[in-house]
């Protein structure tokens, strides 16, 4: 399925793409953000309008970008360019508003090479038996991730404390270097031959270590509080604004639809893949995901009598240790279990994340692959050893501004701008039979319209996935 037309690596087969895709979306709101949303706000009463995002998403703004980059045959920056075209408005003006999410996806891979190297750093740890040994003691753990995490108020305060302490005086240097030396080796062997198989190994693994660890958590005792809490549903909890908002931000978010990884990811994909069952797949996977890292998580917690009270890297890198580490010996094993699996989804994601602005070099500039690879890792490294005491904020801002105009974006160049017959052409490639009559209103009044609320609602809110 390489795209021999114009000589671009590719998938080599639908499930290669969708596996590559899952990983992409499979990340850290997945595990440390999900179960607290579903802690938060009640169980059922979170995931029930959570389903219904996820189903609305992934029929409407997931088919979009993946059939916007395989029509338009490049990632955002020639497929906004070819959309205009398609338009009857100029080319290069959508050229340069496709390079907004290539900005974003290069902002958030930064911010990823940091959390990737905490991930490094802990997986390290949990396997030596050095987070096992800090025991219970949260003046140790929290100790122990605050040295690795240092923070600043603003970024000038943030880069003045890394020069004037050295770049590996403090902070976690070393790891972050580790984190982007493994993205660059799996990207350099490019698409079919790097991140495919690399997506091929880690995801299955992912789901399988997520699965032991429900399976040994649930038969530990008051892992049935966390069970029961679960599935409650509260119906006046519907009734709760909140709630819908936060559900949705969080099924936005969680399936990567920012106008870049998935239009590159689309854009590898060969035309006889059908891009509805492909869409279909990647939001059952994804939630699949969350939904295993919640049972893991929101029963360990109850375990221990805890109360899931934080999130982000609060949650993953100072309460859960001290939860596995208060299992007595089986919890060693389960913390190694639990950094693995997340060392898996970071670095599936992070490889996404490189991925528009490398495929954007290649593009452009006409590099070859691995000199492409290169020159965006190594500009990436920089700014994240830089970045280091402020990383929570430049996550926030790109998060919270960036991805969801970027949405907004590709879902109006595809629903606004192009023909509405070649919209439904391009969607159609390869399917088995023709999507229904509801796909193009969904998108254009539905989906382009909830890009441009996650846009406000974050920054009112100050980020809701």
């Amino acid at each position: 399925m390489s795209n021999a037309e114009n000589k671009r690596d590719g998938f080599k087969n639908r499930w290669g793409f969708i596996l590559a895709c899952i990983g992409s979306a499979v990340g850290m709101a997945n595990i440390w953000r999900f179960p607290y949303m579903v802690a938060t706000y009640g169980g059922l009463t979170f995931l029930l309008p959570y389903f219904l995002f996820v189903l609305l998403i992934g029929a409407s703004g997931v088919m979009e970008e993946f059939s916007l980059g395989r029509w338009g045959g490049a990632g955002p920056v020639g497929s906004f360019g070819k959309a205009m075209q398609d338009g009857g408005k100029p080319k290069k003006v959508g050229e340069a508003i496709g390079a907004l999410p290539v900005i974003g996806s290069m902002g958030l891979a930064i911010g990823y090479s940091v959390v990737m190297g905490w991930i490094f750093k802990y997986t390290k740890m949990s396997i030596t038996g050095e987070m096992f040994a800090m025991g219970q003691d949260m003046n140790i753990i929290g100790g122990t991730f605050d040295a690795a995490a240092p923070g600043s108020n603003t970024l000038g305060e943030g880069i003045s404390m890394m020069l004037q302490n050295g770049i590996f005086g403090i902070g976690n240097g070393f790891w972050i270097i580790v984190a982007v030396a493994v993205s660059v080796v799996i990207m350099a062997l490019g698409v079919a031959g790097g991140i495919e198989k690399a997506c091929k190994v880690m995801i299955p693994l992912l789901f399988g270590l997520f699965l032991i660890m429900a399976v040994y958590i649930a038969f530990l005792p008051g892992a049935g509080d966390g069970y029961q809490f679960i599935f409650t549903l509260d119906i006046n909890g519907l009734l709760n604004w909140k709630v819908w908002i936060y559900a949705f931000g969080q099924a936005f978010f969680s399936l990567s639809v920012a106008g870049n990884g998935s239009v590159i990811y689309g854009s590898y994909l060969g035309k006889e893949v059908e891009i509805s069952s492909s869409a279909r797949n990647v939001a059952v996977f994804d939630t699949l995901a969350a939904l295993v890292a919640m049972f893991v998580i929101i029963p360990a917690m109850a375990t221990t009598g805890s109360e899931l009270s934080t999130k982000g890297p609060g949650l993953m890198f100072v309460a859960l240790p001290g939860v596995f580490n208060g299992m007595g010996g089986i919890g060693w094993v389960i913390g190694a279990f639990f950094f693995i699996a997340v060392l898996f989804a970071g670095t599936t994601s992070i490889i996404n994340l490189y991925e528009t602005p490398v495929a954007f070099m290649q593009e452009k500039f006409h590099l070859g692959r691995i000199p492409s690879v290169v020159v965006i890792h190594a500009i990436g490294l920089i700014v994240a050893l830089l970045i280091q005491p402020w990383t929570s904020q430049w996550m926030d801002m790109v998060s919270i501004y960036i991805c969801p105009f970027g949405a907004a974006l590709a879902g109006i160049m595809f629903f606004w701008i192009m023909k509405k017959q070649t919209v439904l052409d391009a969607v159609n490639q390869g399917a088995h039979k023709e999507i229904g009559g509801w796909f193009y209103p969904l998108g254009k009044w539905i989906y382009v319209p909830l890009c441009i609320i996650a846009l406000i609602a974050g920054a009112a809110l100050g980020g809701i996935g």
